[in-house]
């Protein structure tokens, strides 16, 4: 957990709810504040705050082993020309293989990361990607598995 500025008046509770949601965010308030000690109302407040102040962007579910084993995953190490780092980044937001984008220090500009539903439709988007208007170089590599997910 990265250390939070005081302006924003995160406690170490805050903390444990945040943890907490991280590893399960259906888990019910009821539950969190049996957790955490608390009441359900200062849970909802809580959470309220965090949305609001944007320390929680979001809610969401991580896929099971029966669905996610059946995508095919990569990362692609992507170069780019000089000044094209946005036009890239427009271009890969509107593939829906795209999970993830991250700029990066180095040899390469960026790391894609992908998901497709088979081998010929991952190898369709890495040559979309190597297609894009700035991209001099690209390197992908495919997930075989994944060994520690948190």
């Amino acid at each position: 957990m990265p250390n939070l500025s005081d302006d924003l008046k995160v406690d170490e509770r805050d903390l444990a709810l945040i943890r907490l949601l991280e590893a399960d965010s259906r888990l019910p308030t009821a539950t969190l504040a049996r957790r955490l000690g608390v009441s359900r109302t200062t849970v909802q407040t809580r959470i309220d705050r965090l949305v609001a102040t944007g320390l929680i962007a979001g809610f969401t579910i991580r896929l099971g082993e029966p669905l996610e084993s059946r995508r095919v995953r990569g990362h692609v190490l992507v170069t780019a020309a000089p000044k094209a780092a946005r036009a890239i980044e427009a271009a890969l937001r509107s593939m829906p293989q795209v999970e993830a984008l991250h700029s990066v220090s180095g040899v390469y500009d960026m790391i894609v990361e992908l998901a497709a539903g088979s081998i010929e439709e991952l190898d369709r988007v890495l040559d979309d990607i190597g297609l894009i208007d700035g991209v001099e170089r690209t390197t992908s590599s495919i997930i075989l598995s994944t060994r520690i997910r948190r």
